[in-house]
């Protein structure tokens, strides 16, 4: 297991980690979270050792291998295959060995070892790794100096999954993957044999490959049982408690000090009064506890067009006179909001940038809205900011008439505030640049938002407000992301693009994770379209659904009392008394059990509703 003992560190001065502990259970599935700059990268190279502590330990067991994504793989003449079989560092030793050895016993030893790692499956595990990641059986025999930095990106990833270390510690590993990429890793670090530590912001992630949430707050950390969403509740429920505990305790604070004041110069009353006195001296502050800063984004509203505001027929987009999409027959109204799925180079930002007129047809017909204004966000014009000059300095220059003043209204309407807005782009966080980006997008308030990855550097707080921003936005919305979650509560379309066209996904999403984790499931024989329609259920089966129905309302009801009944209960201040710290644990423990059984028991309803209506009932 990997023990973090009362640690401390701080960076110029500042303690960023202060008598800290934490215990990881050998092979847990973690997620490493907390707001951006607490100091997650940093408690990863403490645990790596490249940073020197200033108190306390940290201790794994012995011999134990610690990997993780440092840095890209260099531009080499090495395939892809070959770079990811290198990284098993013991594995390619021994290979090398077993050409050389000549004394028997020797010979024996390696041939041992290598049956014991499964060596000679080797390149197929490999290949299976790299194909998750996006890489086709073609491609991982090409050299690496063919694929540009983010593809290099996911061959480093995948020689750290193919070395398999005790402790698999990544930072952020989907911000370099595509959707498809991204749902593969979370499928395979579920299954990981060993520690796996990660840091992210990706709440699909966090609730489908961890077991565990290591939260890293105030320079503490607190480890919670459960994926991010059962974090979140247990969470939620003890700041309430902690709330009402600081309130109640000002009160007492407040009583017991007006009577310090009415008292104190009586005689008769001045040893009540400075008993009073040790007593608030004694009482350790319960503080209440913090709330996010609101991050919110606030998209300018754009005028009303009439549809369509694009429409594409026979339209056909590419490069250098080859086409990458062709017999494109598109439609987009102001109120539709499309996600675009499909794997990395089918021509997903090919199509974004032809929309956002980046980008000119070869062929068929595109028309616009001669009024239409479309707003344009991708990853790659972050690297187009200056980095000399200061978010104020690119306003002025895209609104050169406007006063200053004006202009910081703006980018604090972003969460760009007045330090921010005079600071150099260079010195910017990934998140802040990401936010000035958006506000450039945005500043002519477009009537169509193209969005490819908004979400990589933004934090969890930033995320919810950027989906609540675009909920709130009357435009339309292309929609480019590997965050299963944003595209769930953002998108009401979805368009698959593959082989060289794009169509509507008449499914939804999980089928969609379904398809793409099963990879090349065959598809369905053309006679299974035209399915009969189902007969009318009987009375006696109409019956039995609406009784289903009935017990699924009435368990839903009992939960919601007993969370009611454990709110009530863990809302008691007796309850955090320090002698009671084991009771409290079991009943948080109860409240998020009884959570996670209100989701459950919402899913059985909906699915026994949807049931009966179907039958005609």
């Amino acid at each position: 297991m990997l023990k973090i003992e009362h640690i401390s560190y701080s960076v110029e001065g500042r303690p960023l980690i202060e008598d800290a502990s934490a215990v990881i259970p050998t092979g847990h599935k973690v997620g490493l979270v907390g707001r951006n700059g607490t100091g997650k990268t940093t408690l990863f190279r403490l645990i790596r050792g490249e940073l020197t502590l200033e108190g306390g330990a940290i201790s794994l067991p012995s011999r134990s291998r610690i990997g993780g994504v440092a840095q890209e793989v260099p531009a080499s003449a090495t395939s892809l295959l070959d770079t990811v079989l290198a990284a098993d560092t013991e594995r390619a030793q021994l290979m090398a060995e077993a050409e050389t050895a000549t004394d028997p016993a020797r010979i024996a030893d390696v041939q041992t070892r290598l049956a014991d790692i499964d060596a000679w499956s080797a390149e197929g595990r490999a290949s299976s790794i790299l194909k998750g990641l996006g890489f086709d059986d073609e491609q991982q025999r090409m050299p690496c100096s063919d694929f540009s930095g983010g593809w290099r990106m996911r061959v480093a990833l995948a020689g750290v999954l193919f070395a398999q270390p005790d402790l698999l510690l990544l930072d952020e590993p989907t911000n370099y993957l595509d959707l498809e990429g991204a749902l593969w890793l979370e499928s395979y670090l579920a299954k990981y044999p060993h520690t796996v530590i990660i840091i992210s912001h990706d709440r699909g992630l966090l609730n489908r490959a961890v077991g565990g949430i290591l939260h890293l707050e105030n320079r503490q950390l607190t480890y919670w049982q459960g994926n991010y969403d059962s974090f979140a509740r247990q969470r939620a429920a003890a700041r309430a408690v902690q709330a009402a505990e600081a309130k109640k305790q000002e009160a007492r604070r407040a009583h017991l000090q007006a009577f310090v004041d009415r008292f104190k110069a009586k005689a008769s009353k001045a040893k009540q009064a400075q008993s009073r006195v040790k007593l608030l001296e004694k009482m350790e502050t319960i503080s209440t506890p913090e709330e996010a800063k609101s991050r919110a984004f606030s998209f300018p509203q754009p005028d009303e067009l009439s549809p369509p505001i694009i429409n594409i027929e026979g339209g056909a987009v590419g490069y250098d006179g080859r086409a990458v999409l062709s017999k494109l027959n598109l439609r987009i109204d102001q109120d539709d909001r499309i996600a675009l799925l499909g794997k990395n180079g089918q021509g997903k930002s090919t199509l974004s940038k032809m929309l956002a007129g980046r980008l000119e047809p070869m062929a068929g017909k595109m028309a616009k809205s001669s009024k239409l204004r479309i707003g344009y966000f991708a990853q790659h014009q972050l690297d187009e900011l200056v980095p000399e000059e200061t978010p104020l300095q690119h306003l002025q220059r895209e609104r050169p008439g406007e006063m200053p003043g004006k202009l910081r209204a703006r980018l604090a309407g972003f969460g760009l505030m007045a330090d921010q807005a005079e600071t150099e782009v260079r010195r910017l966080s990934g998140g802040q640049k990401a936010r000035l980006s958006l506000l450039l997008a945005t500043l002519d308030a477009p009537h169509m938002l193209i969005l490819d990855e908004p979400t990589n550097h933004l934090d969890m707080e930033s995320r919810e407000a950027l989906v609540e921003a675009l909920a709130g936005y009357s435009g339309a919305v292309i929609l480019v992301s590997h965050d299963m979650h944003l595209l769930s509560l953002v998108a009401d379309r979805l368009w698959l693009v593959k082989d060289g066209a794009v169509a509507p996904y008449e499914e939804d999403l999980e089928a969609y994770r379904a398809f793409v984790l099963t990879s090349d499931a065959p598809a369905k024989p053309a006679e299974e379209k035209q399915k009969p329609k189902p007969k009318r259920a009987s009375r006696d089966e109409i019956l039995a659904l609406r009784s289903e129905v009935r017990k699924c309302e009435s368990r839903l009801e009992k939960l919601t009392e007993m969370q009611d009944k454990l709110a009530t209960k863990l809302a008691d201040p007796e309850l955090y008394e320090p002698a009671r710290a084991g009771d409290r644990a079991v009943w948080q423990k109860k409240y998020a059990e009884v959570m996670d059984g209100i989701d459950r028991a919402e899913a059985l309803w909906m699915d026994a509703q949807e049931k009966l209506e179907a039958a005609g009932g």
